[in-house]
């Protein structure tokens, strides 16, 4: 197997087998929840929600960076965003964190320890 991709056990008892996800894909669903929250605008490097599945890991890796613990199978999200000058830096970083942590869990069944958001730029409207 290829050294991006994560193994998740779906269920170790039943032997199920396992599901192989790319490490690309937590770039992608960590970007598109942050980039849901009102007031965020983009990710460092001016990638909006519209094209985040376009861009690619190397490119959302400026805006991202992910540290994967794959045996314990928790991550450690660290985000740059830019925010509209309209919205609190505080409120929409808060909603940042929780989006992220939430959909991270929800859908890979990881634990996610932290997720530290930097806010790169504030954006005028």
């Amino acid at each position: 197997m290829s050294n991006n991709r994560i193994a998740i056990d779906i269920d170790s008892q039943n032997d199920r087998g396992q599901i192989f996800v790319n490490e690309e894909a937590l770039y992608i669903i960590s970007g598109i929840a942050a980039t849901e929250v009102e007031g965020v605008d983009s990710l460092y490097g001016n990638i909006t929600r519209e094209n985040i599945s376009k861009c690619g890991m190397k490119k959302l890796s400026k805006g991202i960076k992910l540290v994967i613990d794959k045996s314990q199978k928790n991550v450690v999200v660290y985000l740059k965003v830019n925010i509209n000058y309209s919205k609190s830096l505080v409120s929409a970083s808060k909603e940042v964190q929780d989006r992220v942590k939430t959909s991270i869990e929800n859908m890979l069944g990881f634990s996610v320890k932290a997720v530290n958001v930097h806010i790169s730029d504030v954006v005028m409207d």
